[in-house]
């Protein structure tokens, strides 16, 4: 389905004299694709594929997931084999040339270094932490010391390429700087994760340890560093864990959660990423995009600064009768119970499944009867990236890349649309 420019602008409550006036150059907006370090083993997905779809033409910076923070607070590895030891032969490399024994490193970040001898404009960053690899956070970022610890070993690490059994810089350049994923600084994340109130404060701290080191190795490398967070759209998270008007001080942009405000968690179906709070909706108050940004900007946070989430996956629920109805549990997905990516999502409109959509809400959902699943597709993209343009955003997240199609049908939307 085609959007029309006057449709678009009309339903984010631009007029459409107005939008010629709001446009930027494409070069105004970000646009971060994350890459899952796990991706290469079920999902069977290559940074070659990155680059055959065309979505790393489209992007760019590609954030790299995950690099966790130890017990000990310092950087490493979470899998060495996916990261620089597993050989990829010739059909799932970059540069179509298999790996062989006597390179320096072979991985996910050999491929990387290819990525960007093939894209030179294409920022990576090593993003840190995650949902499951965000424990020990709070221990590594509570005092001078142990900051100065935590960062120096990820820059040692990741920016300098020192990996761990081989030369002295083999894998340097290839990360152009680092996105903190710390979920969630003063409130709980994953079960078992170290929480405190000084966490607010002392990630302030963190982003500003992070940008003295990166800086101080700009000044001998004469290469500029990026360092970006990934933000919550609860504002009770935002309270509790964020001195939004001093970490913009030190960050590059902060990529906003627009997703996940509802899931198969929950006993009754409804959206995950809707722009706006739909009409008839169960829950007040409710998440929704201009919500989230609302309370960012209300905080102090630069507009040009925040980076919307955009989902490549949906979230779904069975045994119901329709959009804010009971269900008796989460719809089957490939590879999670609830959830299911993009490309599997879009062949459901052949199998029975009625596309419904909420433009006023910007949202959109197929439903069969019985399964109900919410999700973005390239047409529901097109509207955000016009909401990102009418809000004089900095541009777009998406989580993950792996959810795409074969044809990046969603990453061509983004670039299209920013």
């Amino acid at each position: 389905m085609r959007i029309l420019p006057a449709v678009v602008a009309a339903l984010i409550g631009v007029t459409a004299a107005a939008a010629p006036a709001e446009a930027h150059s494409k070069d105004r907006y970000v646009k971060v694709g994350y890459f899952t370090q796990w991706g290469i083993y079920g999902r069977d997905f290559q940074l070659a594929k990155v680059d055959k779809s065309g979505a790393a033409s489209r992007l760019t910076h590609l954030n790299y997931a995950f690099g966790p923070v130890t017990a000990a607070g310092v950087c490493d590895s979470a899998d060495p084999w996916a990261d620089w030891q597993t050989p990829f032969s010739a059909a799932l490399s970059v540069d179509g040339v298999a790996d062989t024994a006597d390179q320096p490193f072979a991985g996910n970040l050999h491929q990387l270094a290819e990525l960007k001898r093939k894209h030179p404009g294409l920022r990576v960053l090593i993003s840190l932490g995650g949902w499951s690899g965000s424990s020990y956070f709070s221990d590594a970022a509570l005092t001078d010391a142990s900051r100065k610890k935590l960062v120096s070993s990820c820059v040692d690490l990741w920016i300098k390429g020192n990996l761990p059994g081989l030369s002295a810089g083999v894998a340097q350049g290839i990360f152009d700087g680092v996105d903190l994923d710390w979920e969630w600084p003063g409130s709980d994340g994953d079960a078992g994760n170290v929480v405190r109130p000084e966490d607010k404060h002392n990630f302030t701290l963190l982003t500003a340890e992070f940008r003295k080191q990166l800086d101080a190795l700009s000044r001998r490398t004469h290469k500029r560093y990026d360092l970006t967070a990934f933000l919550p759209a609860a504002p009770a998270k935002m309270d509790a864990g964020f001195e939004a008007r001093r970490i913009f001080k030190y960050l590059d942009f902060g990529t906003v959660q627009g997703y996940d405000f509802h899931g198969s968690w929950e006993t009754r179906t409804n959206q995950q990423s809707a722009i706006r709070v739909p009409a008839g909706a169960p829950d007040s108050p409710d998440f929704s995009l201009e919500n989230a940004i609302t309370a960012w900007r209300s905080r102090g946070a630069p507009s040009s600064q925040l980076v919307l989430g955009i989902p490549y996956y949906g979230q779904g629920w069975t045994g119901t009768s329709g959009l804010f109805q009971p269900a008796t549990g989460g719809a089957p997905g490939t590879f999670a119970v609830g959830t299911e990516d993009y490309k599997v999502l879009k062949t459901l409109p052949a199998q029975g499944y009625t596309a419904h959509r909420d433009w006023r809400a910007g949202f959109s959902y197929l439903f069969d009867g019985t399964t109900f699943w919410t999700y973005d597709d390239p047409a529901q993209i097109s509207q955000k990236t016009a909401w990102i343009r009418s809000q004089r955003l900095g541009g777009a997240m998406m989580w993950s890349l792996d959810g795409d199609d074969a044809q990046a049908s969603l990453t061509r939307a983004v670039a299209a649309g920013l």
